[in-house]
């Protein structure tokens, strides 16, 4: 796999969810006012019920984007960050531990493919770095990734590190966009989604570039 077509991927992906933004901004999303009052009156309760939501939906092939989009539209930028980095991190743990409590059958039986392989052959050799690196490729599909790395090598604590880390950039850029739907959150806020888009990029080269000792065997499943 070669590293430019997935800056190609990433390019699309991030070009997609601006320009829906957009979009919704120029025709407008009827009664969204009225949807965030709604959710500000419920209290404590709206951003538990998207946390649990979001956590339990996306350990699934659910894709998050959506939530991390809709967060910063209901909550604003603040609040939608933390509820949708809590829950991802959340949803990320009870994937990789249900895979390694089943012994990875089921999932075993779909991991197939050059850009399995290609995935679960950094995760096996190059652990935080690898899980780190393509959480910043917003092309790697979440929960896939998160499947994947159960089924290799890589251990818990570096599986949670680079979750947390890596999912950080591309995660602020959704919300912030999903906050400018309904409201114009501030310019800076604006440059630092700027930003970790470009730093989501960047992952996708290191990534793609790393090289692999393609003479070792490849490392039977860690325990948790």
């Amino acid at each position: 796999m070669r590293w430019w077509r997935q800056v190609g991927t990433a390019v699309f992906v991030t070009v997609a969810v601006v320009g829906a933004v957009l979009l919704l901004r120029a025709y407008g999303m009827p009664g969204m006012a009225d949807v965030r009052s709604t959710v500000d009156a419920a209290g404590v309760w709206a951003p538990l019920a998207f946390l649990a939501l979001q956590a339990g939906l996306t350990v699934g092939p659910v894709p998050r984007t959506v939530f991390t989009l809709v967060a910063g539209a209901l909550f604003g930028w603040a609040l939608g960050l933390v509820l949708t980095l809590v829950a991802t991190t959340l949803a990320a743990v009870v994937a990789f531990a249900l895979v390694r409590a089943t012994g990875g059958r089921l999932v075993e039986r779909y991991a197939r493919g050059r850009a399995v392989n290609w995935v679960r052959l950094r995760l096996d050799h190059h652990g935080l770095l690898a899980v780190t690196s393509l959480r910043l490729v917003p092309a790697v599909p979440f929960a896939a990734l998160n499947y994947l790395s159960g089924l290799s090598a890589v251990r818990f604590w570096p599986y949670l590190l680079g979750t947390a880390v890596g999912i950080v950039p591309g995660t602020i850029a959704i919300v912030v966009l999903g906050d400018a739907v309904t409201g114009t959150p501030p310019p800076a806020l604006i440059a630092a989604s700027v930003v970790c888009g470009l730093i989501g990029l960047v992952g996708v080269v290191i990534a793609a570039r790393r090289p692999i000792p393609e003479d070792v065997p490849e490392p039977a499943p860690q325990p948790l």
